[in-house]
């Protein structure tokens, strides 16, 4: 960008105590993150024995082996259904299933592979709710689904908070094939009841032999509801599925085999012309300078521009409306040659701050340029003088321009997203084309001291009409308050119920922000051949 683009110049001391500081804070957040991780995979791990001698691969193998060697491979709601649902030691995040995007014989797609060997892989609500998100990742972006299916099913704990919303997956299988999106599905295990459906409902179907059962009922329950008596082989194994019912396409001998016969059917389908290379500067800082820039404590403001320094190719900013409210920042960067808009806090959301923002997002509508949200707000700015200002109008208009907005949507969490600000800054319910968080990140209608001082002054004011005000409940009150949304707000808890796509590393988000722009920027190119059905197993 040349003219009025201005390279942003860092003020942050890269060697001084508050970078150290800001540093130590971020890792000391990042740290119980990483060892979700690795728990989830230790747990999977213990399994390896036992699995090998039925022949099977673990679920990170069976990926490994999916994907294309050395290419990336950005993992989506890596943390959903942490510690609920019965998730008692933290080991059931994911959800039951590995997900994300990936290269397939040099294809980007989403991946999901069933997390068979930590806890049966069985679906939660937390499981239906990411694999729901997965499926709108793909029609939004285009993308081909490779399913590695082999998994225990709903788990039956939950199965009436999974029903009847599990029915949406099916019709969305549907109208992804509707929308000439491919879907391919290596069955690896039982495929059983609706479980059956979802390789049914699939575009072209693999089955591994001697291990794939795909029936509406198994066994034991045909035996109690007909009496007729079958072997798993007889009533809906993969040999007879790929001989006589015809539900399979193509029958492999083993994981291994099955992942095969996935890449080949990826690679037969027609490329995507690739677009020319874009040329473009790196950033003039280092990523490694994003884990120090954010205060350790959160009520110490900072400048939203150092984070665009090291996001932007060459650092290039172009300031909309700069003297006109300085809480938000608006403007023109471009990451990895992709023009976005970008919007950040530097303080609370005024009624001048909403009108900017709410202008530059319908200019950057009108250009057909993604917009980048940067979320670090307490929410809009209240009292006597907001309000005469008109906060709740113009916050409603810039409210309604996040929402109708028609260009691609991506939101990073680095800091706080408090109240309506979550809602102005393109949060989970404004549908943005993905959404991640960095480990420090909190979500929540208030902080949690807000909340405790609100549920004791509501308290105190019902104790007073009574005539006796009790300290030492009052303070029980505001710090059990505060305890309670303090741990409800997390960056784990916040994940775990889907409010993100995932807890990011705040090094990595140049890159991530990169292969999201870039996958949107070609969505249309993958669309394929719409109809009106989708394709029936015939």
């Amino acid at each position: 960008m040349k003219g009025i683009a201005l390279v942003v110049v860092s003020d942050m001391d890269m060697g001084g105590a508050a970078f150290a500081e800001n540093a130590a804070m971020m890792a000391a957040a990042l740290a119980p993150v990483e060892a979700v991780r690795a728990a989830v995979e230790a747990a999977a791990e213990a399994s390896r024995a036992r699995y090998e001698k039925r022949g099977m691969l673990l679920p990170r193998d069976r990926l490994a082996l999916l994907l294309d060697p050395g290419a990336p491979f950005l993992e989506l709601c890596p943390f959903a259904g942490y510690k609920r649902y019965g998730d008692s030691d933290g080991t059931g995040a994911g959800a039951g299933a590995i997900a994300g995007i990936g290269r397939v014989s040099g294809r980007d797609c989403i991946v999901v592979v069933d997390n068979y060997a930590v806890k049966g892989g069985t679906v939660t609500p937390d499981g239906l709710a990411k694999k729901l998100r997965v499926q709108e990742i793909a029609r939004d972006n285009r993308l081909p689904l490779v399913s590695l299916s082999q998994s225990g099913g709903a788990n039956l704990s939950y199965a009436h908070e999974v029903f009847i919303p599990g029915g949406r997956g099916f019709a969305n299988q549907a109208r992804l094939s509707a929308l000439g999106i491919p879907q391919i599905t290596v069955v690896h295990g039982s495929a059983t009841a609706g479980g059956a459906y979802q390789p049914g409902l699939s575009d072209y179907v693999i089955l591994v032999r001697g291990q794939a059962t795909m029936y509406l009922a198994g066994p034991p329950l045909l035996k109690a509801a007909t009496g007729e008596i079958a072997t798993d082989e007889e009533l809906g194994g993969a040999q007879m599925h790929s001989e006589v019912s015809g539900v399979g396409d193509y029958l492999a001998q083993d994981d291994a085999d099955g992942i095969r016969l996935a890449r080949e059917v990826m690679a037969a389908l027609p490329e995507v012309t690739p677009q020319a290379p874009l040329t473009y500067a790196a950033p003039l800082y280092p990523a490694d300078d994003l884990i120090g820039l954010v205060p350790a404590d959160p009520k110490q403001p900072y400048d939203c521009r150092e984070i665009i320094a090291r996001l932007a190719d060459g650092s290039e900013f172009i300031d909309f409306k700069p003297e006109y409210d300085a809480a938000t920042l608006c403007g023109h960067i471009r990451i990895a040659g992709h023009p976005c808009g970008v919007i950040g806090n530097n303080g609370p959301i005024t009624a001048q701050g909403a009108m900017k923002a709410g202008q530059f997002i319908q200019l950057c509508d009108q250009a057909g340029i993604p917009l980048v949200f940067l979320h670090n707000t307490t929410g809009f700015l209240v009292g006597t003088e907001p309000e005469r200002a008109g906060i709740i109008k113009h916050g409603s208009k810039m409210i309604q321009a996040v929402a109708n907005a028609r260009v691609p949507k991506f939101s990073i969490v680095v800091g706080g997203s408090y109240g309506a600000g979550n809602y102005a800054m393109c949060g989970r319910g404004f549908d943005p084309q993905f959404i991640f968080a960095w480990p420090n990140a909190r979500t929540s209608v208030m902080g949690p001291a807000q909340a405790g001082q609100v549920m004791r002054i509501v308290a105190e004011g019902k104790m007073a009409a009574a005539g006796a005000v009790d300290t030492a409940k009052l303070d029980a009150l505001e710090q059990g308050t505060a305890a309670m949304m303090s741990e409800q707000t997390s960056p784990l808890a916040s994940s775990a119920r889907l409010e993100d796509d995932g807890i990011i590393d705040p090094r990595h988000t140049r890159e991530i922000l990169a292969m999201a722009l870039g996958l949107a920027a070609t969505a249309q190119a993958r669309g394929g051949n719409p109809n009106t059905f989708g394709v029936a197993r015939l």
